[in-house]
């Protein structure tokens, strides 16, 4: 029984020890609680920001009159000015290509060479039969002059003469037949080689050398040759815009820019040059054309761009980064900081153009707006403006959808007036 009781004593003292640990370190935890140090400090305070006790630090931009476009933003293709389908007019054996796929050609520059001996064999037999029907026009001539005095003698009966006179009327004839079929004789021949009808781009080459090709204006032509300088680009507009588009169309201003990717940096700029004269009834649009000169080629003909129509530029428009606008239930508002507040101020949205919408309603030159508004931001928030603020569109102020300096003019809006 001595075991047993050594091994409940043990068990007494382990438990009374664990009781007097935990009633000594209970009233120490509770002091802890109830007296905050730093963290518990930093937590209250963070708590009280939340209840909208304390600041909230803010980025604005200072509102400012600048110059803005006013643009149609659009997709289109790019067609070329020209293109020609090359086609032989004469048949025969094609000897050489002179040039190579995709190269770029100058009109009359020589592109084919077919065998051209079948119609030299032509042009000679033809200027043959020519030298033999002078020979008798020129022997009937003489004859015929020899004849005339005898008639009028009444050496010879008139109808004698009659006979002399209109053989050299149809040797006459015949010479200036033969002449005809040299002259076409000549233009089969210049058909042998077949030169650039316009300057551009050739093509996918159809035939190759060594193959025989026939004249007509049907089949796969040869090679097919576009025009790249200056070049084209249609675009359909929304027939809205049709009214904007025609008063501004004598306008200096009025010009289209185009760009590879829509917002990305414009590559080629033109003028307008084509209104379509009527409207398309199925679509509800109107088609425009617009020549670029294209000297470096950076637009191609089948290529699909996206276009910007401007119409012309707005000097004192006021502008924000998009990032200052946000939603309402009936229209979009601004936080305007008055007196270290925020104050919510209804807008009415212009258009969008880039990273920054133009405002024709809501705000003021000199206004100081709120961008990258925090969740926590309400009307009549106390708000502390941090530093560095900038003008709106300078692109100094940050933002998670990038700077508000405006990109390519690209347009979101409606109305172009």
């Amino acid at each position: 029984m001595k075991p047993f009781l050594k091994l409940f004593l043990i068990v007494c003292l382990v438990g009374a020890g664990a009781g007097v640990y935990w009633w000594k370190t209970q009233p120490a935890a509770k002091i802890v609680e109830g007296a905050p140090g730093k963290s518990a400090k930093a937590e209250a305070k963070k708590r009280e920001g939340r209840r909208g006790g304390g600041p909230i630090s803010v980025t604005t931009v200072t509102v400012a009159a600048q110059a803005m476009p006013v643009v149609i933003d659009v997709v289109g293709t790019v067609e070329s000015e020209h293109s020609v389908a090359v086609r032989p007019q004469v048949g025969g054996l094609l000897e050489a290509v002179l040039f190579k796929e995709g190269d770029r050609v100058k009109q009359g520059q020589p592109l084919f060479r077919i065998d051209s001996r079948p119609m030299r064999a032509a042009l000679d037999q033809t200027r043959a039969a020519l030298a033999r029907d002078q020979a008798q026009l020129t022997q009937a001539q003489a004859q015929e002059a020899r004849l005339r005095p005898l008639m009028e003698k009444d050496y010879i009966t008139k109808n004698e003469y009659d006979v002399a006179a209109t053989q050299v009327k149809s040797l006459e004839a015949t010479v200036s037949s033969n002449r005809a079929v040299i002259e076409q004789a000549q233009l089969q021949l210049s058909y042998a080689q077949i030169n650039a009808p316009i300057s551009g781009r050739t093509g996918d080459l159809s035939v190759k050398a060594g193959n025989l090709v026939t004249a007509g204006s049907t089949g796969t032509p040869l090679v097919t040759i576009n025009s790249t300088k200056p070049i084209l680009v249609t675009v359909n507009v929304p027939q809205r815009f049709l009214d904007d588009v025609r008063a501004a169309a004598n306008s200096s201003q009025l010009k289209v820019q185009v760009s590879a990717n829509r917002g990305g940096p414009p590559v080629a700029e033109g003028g307008l040059v084509f209104i379509d004269n009527a409207v398309n009834t199925q679509t509800g649009t109107i088609q425009l054309k617009a020549r670029m000169p294209n000297e470096n080629e950076q637009l191609w003909p089948g290529q699909f761009i996206a276009a910007q129509i401007i119409l012309k530029v707005e000097q004192n428009a006021l502008a924000l980064p998009e990032t200052a606008v946000q939603p309402g239930q009936e229209r979009p508002f601004v936080y305007v900081v008055r007196d270290g507040k925020a104050v919510m101020q209804e807008v009415q949205i212009s258009r969008q153009v880039g990273n920054l919408v133009v405002l024709s309603k809501g705000v003021s030159p000199g206004d100081q707006v709120v961008v990258n508004v925090p969740y926590l931001l309400t009307d009549g928030s106390q708000v502390q403006v941090k530093a560095g603020d900038a003008a709106a569109g300078d692109g100094k102020v940050s933002s998670d959808k990038g700077d508000a300096k405006p990109r390519a003019p690209v347009e979101k809006a409606a109305s172009a007036k």
